[in-house]
């Protein structure tokens, strides 16, 4: 793959579905990439030759960037706005109601929109340089379609602070503190080695029992479906008020 080229790919091995994500400005996520990646959450769910899931973006750096600027400077309208918003609540309702555990692998930044997709993962490794930041109330808007799978895995106090302190990187360490990581490595290649063999130990559990855990720990989220889009349409609005729109500008 060439690194200017977009993609969402698959590979499946030793009943291990590895998904990767990529986007040249550090892995943010136009509207095309972010259905396409709630559709293969949602295949490799259904696929009986996989017991395990690996989420994950491409290059060394951003694990994801949040949403695409270039999308969000030309939405014109509320409608345009609440679909766009949206593409983020059906990534992370296709990962709430995936039967199959998923295991975050994220090897540096996230911000906003990547910090709720880190959130919606069932375990979650990462980076000494995976640093967090919610940066949505800095352009106006909030983190309204993944507050709840922040806030979910975080806790309300801790979401309600990286909402609120919206310029400022919070560090790996403080993200494992909160309950997000599970683990915080010193490189790359060491995280690659825990995920891979976590996910091989997950492999010799019976995959029924994992089904049913998983129902027992999104217990209480029925109502994402609703709830998420009712999130998107707030963004969706809010990003058409003139605070956004002059914001939005200074990023071109």
């Amino acid at each position: 793959m060439s690194q200017t080229e977009t993609y969402v790919k698959q590979q499946i091995r030793n009943e291990i579905a590895t998904i990767e994500f990529f986007h040249p400005a550090h892995n943010s996520l136009p509207g095309n990439i972010l259905a396409e990646l709630a559709q293969t959450i949602t295949d490799a769910g259904n696929n009986k030759e996989v017991k395990v899931i690996i989420l994950k973006s491409g290059g060394n750096r951003t694990f994801c960037a949040g949403a695409s600027f270039k999308e969000l400077i030309n939405i014109q309208d509320a409608e345009t706005g609440k679909v766009f918003f949206s593409g983020f609540a059906n990534v992370i309702n296709a990962m709430r109601k995936c039967p199959k555990f998923i295991i975050g692998r994220i090897q540096g930044k996230t911000v906003g929109g990547g910090v709720g997709i880190a959130s919606a993962t069932d375990y979650c490794m990462a980076t000494k340089f995976a640093a967090i930041k919610l940066s949505e109330l800095n352009v106006g808007i909030g983190p309204f379609v993944v507050g709840p799978a922040v806030e979910r895995k975080l806790g309300l106090s801790a979401m309600s602070q990286i909402a609120m302190d919206a310029n400022t990187f919070y560090p790996a360490e403080w993200a494992k503190q909160k309950g997000l990581y599970t683990q915080v490595f010193e490189t790359v290649e060491e995280l690659d080695e825990a995920v891979q063999t976590f996910a091989e130990n997950l492999c010799t559990y019976n995959p029924e029992a994992m089904k049913e855990m998983k129902k027992i720990f999104w217990k209480g989220t029925e109502d994402w479906d609703t709830l998420l889009s009712e999130r998107a349409a707030i963004s969706g609005r809010l990003v058409l008020s003139d605070f956004t729109k002059e914001t939005l500008k200074r990023f071109k």
